[in-house]
């Protein structure tokens, strides 16, 4: 048996139960994880609350970000031993002590990065990436504008889109304490997005021309007020809808300067196995290098999960929230 997070009916963080559930048995091309940290995300969230891209099948066990040491393996694994340290991207089933993942989604953990930090990389250093190199584009030179830049994603991508050649970096947050963060990660400038005005100010940051390429995971008045800084030929890439807020969008009012909406969903890209594993292995080597810091806004036991959801709803941390089992 082991332990679990499960939730039987969508609502809030008080749905989210500890239970014992049976470990589970791995089939041929899986493993299976004992898990020694659990990111958490808005996509978690969103499970929850019954609005994630795709249907959640109740009951649901959350979680798609773990890292731990793989101590069993299907009779058709080739490349992953018991024993190995790894960190994984899976569907679902990672608030537990014990989850199953298929070999395609495992990548092995260096000795010295932790499993905090390690658990913090896949799936918000991956949609980091592919929304700056794959959707976006970014081009030497460009500018960018990262919303929630402390948070899990944005600190990742203020960090990526200077390494990968970004001219200027335009970081969004609600608090004074939360830009300071962005700024010491290599933001070129800082903006409160709780204040009036923020969109004149980017304009302002970029000569009135607006930005290359705009991050996005909020939905409604920040959506559309993002879609309003873009530059020519600029890309707008939304990547969640963190508000719960859909608004109105004239896909006409795109064509005059030649710019792009485009959506991300990181499940997707996962099915391009030789872009998804290249793309982990240079995060993975970043972070080990020293070149890409991982920041962990907070550790809790599993057991705190509901606690951890209000948290990051609230827009009380910055950096990744881990679970412990």
């Amino acid at each position: 048996m082991m332990k679990a997070i499960q939730f039987t009916q969508y609502g809030g963080p008080e749905v989210l139960t500890l239970v014992d559930k049976e470990k589970p048995i791995p089939k041929a091309h899986e493993v299976l994880i004992d898990i020694r940290a659990i990111g958490v995300n808005y996509a978690d969230t969103a499970r929850r609350e019954g609005k994630y891209v795709v249907p959640t099948v109740l009951p649901f066990i959350p979680g798609s970000e773990v890292a731990g040491i793989v101590i069993e393996t299907g009779k058709d694994v080739k490349n992953i031993e018991k024993g190995m340290r790894v960190a994984a991207l899976i569907e679902s089933g990672g608030y537990a002590e014990y989850a199953l993942a298929p070999e395609a989604a495992l990548i092995p953990i260096p000795d010295d990065v932790d499993f905090n930090k390690a658990a913090a990389l896949p799936l918000q250093g991956l949609t980091a990436y592919h929304i700056l190199k794959t959707m976006g584009r970014l081009e030497d030179g460009e500018c960018v504008l990262v919303h929630a830049a402390a948070g899990g994603v944005g600190s990742i991508a203020v960090q990526l889109a200077k390494r990968f050649g970004a001219g200027k970096v335009i970081a969004t947050a609600s608090t004074a304490e939360k830009l300071a963060f962005a700024e010491k990660l290599g933001a070129d400038h800082l903006i409160n997005y709780t204040e009036d005005g923020w969109e004149e100010r980017v304009r302002e940051l970029t000569d009135g021309k607006g930005v290359d390429v705009a991050l996005e995971m909020a939905g409604g008045d920040v959506f559309q007020k993002t879609a309003a800084c873009l530059a020519p030929f600029g890309r707008l890439i939304i990547y969640g809808v963190a508000s719960g807020e859909q608004v109105p969008f004239y896909p006409s009012s795109l064509m005059r300067y030649n710019q792009s909406v485009i959506g991300f969903f990181l499940p997707q890209m996962m099915k391009k196995q030789k872009e998804f594993q290249s793309s982990l292995q240079e995060l993975v080597a970043c972070m080990k290098n020293g070149t890409l810091e991982l920041t962990v806004g907070g550790v809790h036991p599993l057991s705190e999960a509901a606690q951890v959801h209000k948290m990051l709803q609230g827009r009380k941390t910055k950096g990744k929230l881990i679970l412990v089992p």
